[in-house]
């Protein structure tokens, strides 16, 4: 079986880099200019060489010859969070830096992950300006969206849309199409036979007591940090230790489904963004250690000491359900095997 190599740019702390390790591929260079999230990526990726630079700067000439490039380009532009300016957004330009490499590069294939909502920004228009720009460069354009609580054993509710494709003509027709609402343009876009992503039952997904962080003793702010007056109101409705729980300006929201709602990069700011579990009978702010168990990444997954806490849990909010990425990694491979 052939080994793949992959190019990961926007790599964050590497989740997916991790997953396309976790395949029959490996991930030889990486790109990222966040410092904190380098210090983070060169802990736990000690044998891949880390580009620490801006994406606009790397061309052929520099970077090594891959056959799939993958891109967690910015989301901040697409998402409600970051206030979804899209194209307005210099972050979003960033894109077409994508589209310039996959030109130049050539690899067989593609990953790119994103925001739920990227694919109904500006009803529909962004997506198609993404649309055409990746057909433009000769790759097929094949979008889901997937929510990682339904489709791995992880208990976080994180419906992100993923775009493969393949160089050449589109020869992937899929048959399910992405979950869409009025304004996608995604509809006509169909999931291919080829890939073959399992479905988890609800019995199968861990509980989110299973996510937390036992081997540590934690830092006393992550009781004490709570104000009190949200203290008390949190005190007052959170009962269930496999619960996940949520402040709100005026309420503290229950996540009935028992899953973790979706870690954001705003968790950075601290307050109300982390969510609140109950931990011995006493609530407390999840810590970044666990947000990470959350995303699926293994407990040999290492934090650096020299990197603030808010930065960590930026991190964490930045980044994939590992296993979520890993299956889809597999098909890509599975499909390059076959073809």
């Amino acid at each position: 079986m052939k080994q793949y190599k992959v190019g990961s740019l926007f790599a964050g702390v590497g989740g997916v880099c991790q997953a396309f390790n976790n395949t029959s591929s490996q991930v030889i260079w990486a790109n990222e200019i966040d410092k904190n999230a380098c210090i983070t990526y060169k802990l736990n990726h000690q044998n891949t060489k880390l580009i620490e630079d801006d994406v606009r700067n790397l061309s052929c000439k520099n970077l090594e010859k891959i056959d799939i490039l993958t891109a967690g380009f910015p989301c901040q532009p697409f998402s409600q969070a970051g206030h979804g300016k899209g194209f307005e957004d210099e972050r979003a330009e960033l894109f077409f830096d994508v589209t310039r490499l996959l030109k130049e590069l050539k690899p067989q294939a593609y990953f790119l992950e994103n925001v739920r909502t990227l694919a109904s920004h500006d009803k529909g228009n962004t997506f198609n300006v993404i649309q055409k720009e990746i057909q433009k460069v000769g790759y097929s354009f094949i979008p889901f969206v997937l929510n990682a609580a339904e489709y791995t054993d992880i208990p976080q509710g994180r419906e992100r849309i993923y775009i493969v494709g393949f160089k050449g003509e589109s020869n992937y027709t899929f048959e399910k199409p992405i979950k869409v609402n009025e304004h996608d343009s995604a509809n006509r876009c169909k999931l291919s036979q080829s890939f073959k992503i399992p479905t988890k039952s609800r019995n199968s997904i861990k509980k989110v007591k299973d996510f937390l962080d036992k081997s540590t003793v934690l830092p006393s702010d992550i009781y004490d940090s709570l104000e009190n007056k949200i203290h008390q109101r949190v005190r007052e409705v959170a009962t269930k230790k496999d619960t996940v729980y949520q402040y709100r300006r005026y309420y503290v929201r229950e996540n009935k489904s028992n899953v973790c709602p979706t870690l954001t990069a705003n968790m950075g700011g601290g307050g109300h963004n982390i969510p609140i579990v109950l931990d011995n009978g006493t609530p407390r702010r999840l810590t970044p250690k666990e947000c990470f168990n959350l995303q699926g990444f293994t407990q040999k997954f290492k934090l650096p000491n020299n990197v603030a806490r808010g930065q960590l849990y930026k991190q964490a909010g930045n980044s994939v359900v590992v296993p979520m990425v890993q299956q889809i990694a597999e098909e890509i491979v599975r499909v390059l095997d076959e073809n």
